[in-house]
């Protein structure tokens, strides 16, 4: 079974992971600062928890769904890939207060299971399943907490 944020052992090493960052992390590769990463990860989350909805994009409806498999597959994210405006952040912010926002809302998506995710479409790739969103969402801090060395 592929890593996933519904699994306990999962999302149980995630936190770990967070709770190893601080506000000195420095990226091993990309530009976000700790405190933007985080930010992100955050704001892509909340899409999962249908807290925010960015709109589809007219180009992951035409080619989105060829990519899909690939994007829930076991297969890691690539580093440098292009981010959504969406969940892209350039100012300044709050180290602590983000780090406290991902650990609730982890615990919010987690906790809430395949209730607690968005039945709206992925900007890009379209429908996902609640079991999908549990991947994407496990493999996506995965990959950010990698670039911080956690």
């Amino acid at each position: 079974m592929r890593h996933n944020l519904h699994n306990n052992f999962d999302f149980q090493e995630i936190l770990y992971r967070i709770e190893k960052l601080s506000s000195d992390s420095k990226p091993l590769w990309g530009k976000m600062n700790v405190e933007q990463m985080v930010a992100h990860l955050n704001a892509f989350l909340e899409t999962a928890l249908d807290i925010n909805n960015p709109k589809r994009m007219f180009i992951g409806k035409v080619i989105g769904t060829f990519f899909k498999a690939r994007y829930v597959s076991e297969k890691q994210f690539s580093k440098n890939s292009k981010t959504h405006k969406t969940y892209k952040f350039s100012d300044v912010r709050d180290f602590q207060k983000e780090k406290i926002r991902s650990i609730d809302l982890l615990n919010q998506f987690n906790k809430g299971g395949i209730s607690k995710c968005t039945t709206k479409p992925h900007p890009f790739f379209g429908h996902l399943t609640a079991e999908e969103w549990a991947i994407v969402q496990w493999k996506h801090y995965d990959h950010h907490l990698r670039q911080f060395g956690v």
